[in-house]
């Protein structure tokens, strides 16, 4: 099944890379409209518009907006600019996937004064601690995920801490900018007898990163206004459900600190030894957007091969 000649319209936040780029591509390739909502500076705009012309060709109607999706008037432009571009179409699918959050800790992390693993293996052997040590890394750099004990731990900044308004400003902008939104497009009658909103979550929403306390709260908030949706605009014909993807290589997930640690810790975890693809959350998401999929409501769904249940 398909979207073709259907004048259904997604509604993207956060659509010019990652999980919203991806699921644009697949909803295009399904004869969906697009409208893209993203902020990136002129030198990212080369390959957006690359990405931006592939969907065009898929012969949808395609509408994207470089501003602030989180700015009130940024927002009501939006809605304003798009209605006319509508016509007789409503949107089935709003997909928040704004990925602006901040990465701080919370609280300084004591240096280790006992050798590190790598360094007892070394006197062990009775070999230089200094070359076994930086082996190890280097190796573990390359993609050598059994090393993950081994290797040293992930350098975070030990100066920065989570203020108050950082934890404001990202709660608002990855969790409850959603209910925001869905009220928005709700009030304007721009929403599908049948629609379907959506949020990406993560595991880091019931354990505990090093610097991804402010996310992990975003997250938890967006579950919980996601749930509010779903109870709450059901008699509307709006279904509410949240996508929670294994890790994934994202911009989004290059910026958190670790990565490399979170994503060695995936693959030997992941029942299929790999890292969630974008491809594969996008998918998903087009098969939620689906008629069939309509008596889905209120769900968190992971899209992780397995990862979660697999320790």
């Amino acid at each position: 099944m398909d979207f073709k000649g259907k004048n259904l319209w997604a509604v993207i936040l956060g659509g010019s890379s990652g999980f919203g780029l991806a699921t644009a591509k697949k909803l295009s390739s399904m004869g969906m409209n697009i409208c893209v909502v993203h902020r990136d500076r002129r030198g990212s705009m080369a390959r957006i518009e690359e990405e931006f012309a592939w969907i065009q060709q898929q012969g949808v109607q395609f509408v994207a907006f470089n501003t602030d999706a989180l700015a009130a008037e940024s927002r009501a432009q939006i809605l304003q600019d798009l209605q006319p571009q509508l016509g007789s179409g409503k949107i089935r699918l709003l997909m928040h996937s704004i990925a602006f959050g901040n990465l701080k800790l919370v609280a300084p992390q004591k240096p280790k004064t006992s050798p590190s693993p790598a360094e007892k293996l070394a006197q062990a052997l009775g070999v230089d601690p200094a070359k076994v040590k930086a082996e190890v890394n280097r190796l573990f750099e390359e993609g050598t995920d059994s090393l993950l004990g081994i290797a040293d731990d992930p350098a975070y900044n030990n100066e920065l801490f989570i203020e108050e308004e950082d934890l404001h400003n990202t709660i608002f902008a990855m969790g409850t900018s959603m209910l925001v939104w869905t009220r928005d497009i709700f009030k304007r009658g721009m929403f599908a007898d049948d629609a379907r909103v959506l949020g990406m979550t993560s595991e880091g929403n019931e354990i505990a990163w090093r610097g991804y306390a402010a996310v992990s709260a975003a997250k938890v908030a967006m579950e919980s206004v996601s749930r509010a949706i779903a109870k709450e605009f059901a008699s509307h014909g709006i279904r509410s459900n949240i996508v929670q993807a294994g890790v994934t290589d994202t911009p989004a997930l290059r910026l958190i600190p670790g990565n490399k640690h979170l994503v060695a810790n995936a693959r030997l975890r992941n029942p299929f030894g790999r890292l969630t693809r974008t491809e594969d959350v996008a998918n998903v998401i087009a098969l939620l957007s689906l008629d069939e999929a309509g008596w889905i409501n209120g769900d968190i769904i992971r899209v992780d091969g397995g990862e979660h249940i697999s320790g």
